[in-house]
């Protein structure tokens, strides 16, 4: 991970940067040194902070990058990082550092919420494909962060057979059969919508199914029908409010795509103190 994340890095503040800081180059002094200090100024989980640290680092390899902070833990508020350094460096990573920070501790402090809505139900909170194109291990990591799961990390880990897959197939039961006999060993889930969907996917020996857009009432009728004889898990845009009903109806897992694709940011702010 240590090159990807390198090169991740290197194009995030390539994009703020791109030929230098002329605010900070017009009223920065060169050589003056500095210590910022990074403050968590609302209630969640703190991620990111090695992608944030590693910021500092790239733009000068001296900073001192010191973590204040234990990640995925909730806390109310106060310290996160302080980095010594040039006031022009620490000036050049700030909203790199901070985007990265803020975006990761934001998706870490919504899952620590799932988690702890359904907690007691023995339903474990997953996450999705839904990421932001070129930070998907990031963003997965700060569900882990956050007391979640991931789920298949893409395309090449784990079979997942959507509606569109099974329409090409021939049927979800098909398409479980395919899947199986192409991929032994390989996790196979299938999509479902209705209950007869539900009985094609388990006669052809599906070990998990989701159960796609549905409600409390059918999700409990679709586990009393399962009996236990596939793995279930409940998608389908669920809010924060109603997850401890579905995690009620039985279901093992519940997959939310707004972990990573609606969670807001924390708030987080970055000050700078010249020391010489």
């Amino acid at each position: 991970m240590s090159d990807w994340l390198n090169d991740t890095v290197r194009h995030a503040l390539g994009e703020d940067l791109g030929g230098g800081d002329l605010t900070s180059e017009a009223t920065v002094p060169v050589g003056l040194s500095a210590v910022a200090r990074i403050t968590q100024k609302a209630p969640g989980v703190i991620a990111g902070v090695e992608v944030a640290g590693l910021v500092f680092k790239t733009v000068e390899e001296a900073c001192v990058v010191s973590a204040l902070v234990e990640e995925g833990v909730w806390r109310d508020n106060g310290p996160v990082m302080e980095i010594h350094g040039t006031a022009r460096a620490l000036l050049a990573g700030e909203r790199t550092a901070l985007n990265f920070l803020q975006r990761l501790s934001g998706i870490a402090t919504l899952t620590a919420q799932c988690v702890q809505a359904v907690a007691g139900t023995g339903v474990t909170i997953l996450d999705t494909r839904k990421t932001t194109p070129g930070l998907r291990t990031l963003e997965k990591a700060a569900v882990l962060a956050g007391g979640g799961q991931n789920h298949r990390t893409g395309l090449y880990d784990a079979i997942l057979i959507k509606e569109n897959h099974a329409a090409i197939a021939g049927g979800v039961g098909e398409a479980v059969r395919r899947a199986l006999a192409q991929s032994p060993g390989v996790m196979v889930e299938v999509e479902c919508e209705t209950i007869a969907q539900v009985d094609e996917s388990l006669e052809a020996g599906a070990p998990r199914i989701l159960l796609d857009n549905m409600t409390a009432a059918e999700l409990s009728f679709a586990v009393a029908h399962v009996a236990g004889r596939a793995e279930l898990e409940a998608s389908g845009g669920f809010k924060l409010d109603g997850l401890r009903e579905v995690a009620e109806t039985g279901v093992n897992f519940i997959s939310i795509g707004a972990l990573t694709h609606s969670a807001p940011a924390l708030d987080l702010s970055l000050l700078l103190e010249p020391t010489g």
